[in-house]
């Protein structure tokens, strides 16, 4: 008797944005909390999940991108590496099964520095795992990660983890770190801020033609209730507040818009569109096609 296998094939999934290919990456999946959500009852978010038929305790997705544009190979994020356990940090096979060493990534364009976002970026000794790449990030974030303070108030081991993550990341590509606060990284790739989750948390906006996608980095981690419920904060979020009118404003922004957008948390393959639901909004998914 076979043994039935249990393991996914690897997690890639293709889209073309005009003349660009972007490849969604899927990082692992992880268990998470209702807990983990502000603003909203345990029992409520709870019951949200089952009537939408997800898992309980909630699992959450990890993704991350590579983008092939202007002949260059560029991610934006890189996973969690080695941070979140063995099931997780799938970047480096996912690159491998397209071909792709880490010699060939020119960039790394980060949405923020959280360890589900650049724990791929260090190897277990702290070195880059990308030896040529470019890290791009919105300079608050680097600024505050940066910062003794932030680490002096850091009142857990898991804050203090975070923050000794991002600090070993920015060691690591010191020497080839570009901070932005707005425009281009490179030529139709755009940051768009989304502060709140962190000081400089981040969208890329991808532009090719006519066409265009965000990908808006962890303006959603909860699929099952923060489109229902945008004012349903992360209880990590660095300033919940202002996360939850960023969420609200880029979410009004890409519904009213009709604009494509790709997540970090959201469900694989994380493409699709937002529109309003009575007074929230909901995610319309892409249709899965077998060519691009």
């Amino acid at each position: 008797m076979t043994t039935a296998p249990t393991r996914q094939p690897p997690g890639i999934h293709h889209r073309v944005v005009g003349d660009v290919l972007i490849s969604a990456l899927n990082d692992g999946m992880f268990e998470g909390g209702f807990n983990f959500l502000a603003n909203v009852p345990e029992a409520e978010a709870e019951q949200m999940h089952r009537e939408a038929f997800r898992a309980i305790p909630p699992r959450l997705a990890v993704n991350n991108f590579l983008v092939r544009s202007g002949g260059k190979l560029i991610l934006v994020d890189a996973g969690c590496g080695g941070a979140m356990g063995p099931d997780m940090g799938q970047l480096t096979a996912n690159l491998a099964a397209l071909g792709v060493a880490p010699g060939q990534i020119d960039a790394v364009l980060c949405t923020h520095l959280h360890p589900d976002h650049i724990g791929g970026l260090v190897d277990g000794e702290g070195k880059a795992v990308f030896p040529k790449a470019e890290m791009v990030v919105h300079e608050a974030d680097l600024r505050f990660w940066g910062d003794d303070a932030t680490l002096a108030g850091a009142t857990s081991d898991m804050d203090r983890g975070f923050v000794q993550l991002a600090r070993t990341a920015i060691a690591a590509y010191a020497d080839r770190t570009r901070t932005l606060t707005g425009g281009e990284a490179f030529a139709g790739i755009s940051i768009l801020p989304e502060p709140g989750h962190t000081p400089g948390h981040s969208g890329w906006m991808i532009a090719s033609g006519s066409d265009s996608l965000l990908i808006w980095g962890d303006i959603v981690h909860m699929p099952g209730i923060q489109f229902r419920r945008p004012e349903a904060h992360m209880a990590f979020d660095v300033d919940g507040q202002q996360a939850i009118a960023t969420r609200k404003r880029v979410m009004d922004m890409v519904s009213t818009d009709r604009l494509r957008v790709a997540g970090m948390h959201l469900d694989f393959p994380c493409f699709g569109h937002v529109v309003r639901a009575g007074e929230g909004f909901a995610f319309v998914p892409e249709v899965w096609t077998p060519t691009v």
